[in-house]
């Protein structure tokens, strides 16, 4: 699977220039934890992104009020990128070498795709783990069914094989 079929597509945005107050509502009334923050003067350029992590951390716990500050100000402007066509091992690579929680995916052409953030790999990776653990738990079904007294082979459902692995 491929980042481009995981990432959230709708990006909220937010003008650099706009309040924290104004980025705070924002997240919170769409329930996300990060803005990508626009160009005043190109609104379809993102200039940085901002998470609630960086308002709690850099305004906040250092007393600042957050009706005097512009959200551009508590930003990230080194913006973490991953090609959509990269894979979930990739991303975690490339989040853990930046040290971030989420990144922008892009198109070939570097273009905007989308975010990706850890919650949307560990939903994957869980879906995947939930999947292996289904295959574990039938494969020792199926070796409790064949060890026991009353296996009659001619009783297992026809799609599946019986292989036996000898050294």
């Amino acid at each position: 699977m491929t980042l481009s079929e995981l990432c959230q597509r709708d990006i909220l945005t937010l003008s650099a220039e706009a309040s924290v107050q104004k980025a705070a509502e924002l997240m919170r009334a769409q329930h996300v934890g990060a803005l990508a923050l626009t160009d005043p003067e190109d609104p379809v350029r993102v200039v940085g992104v901002v998470t609630d992590r960086d308002l709690v951390v850099n305004l906040l716990a250092q007393g600042r009020s957050p009706e005097e500050q512009t959200v551009g100000a508590y930003c990230s402007v080194h913006l973490v990128r991953v090609p959509g066509q990269s894979t979930v091992h990739e991303a975690i690579k490339v989040m853990h070498h930046h040290g971030v929680r989420r990144v922008f995916v892009t198109e070939d052409d570097g273009r905007l795709m989308g975010l990706l953030s850890i919650d949307d790999l560990l939903a994957t990776l869980a879906d995947d783990l939930i999947g292996l653990s289904e295959a574990l738990r039938f494969g020792m079904d199926m070796e409790s069914v064949r060890t026991s007294p009353m296996f009659r082979p001619d009783e297992l459902p026809t799609h599946l094989y019986l292989a036996q692995h000898e050294p």
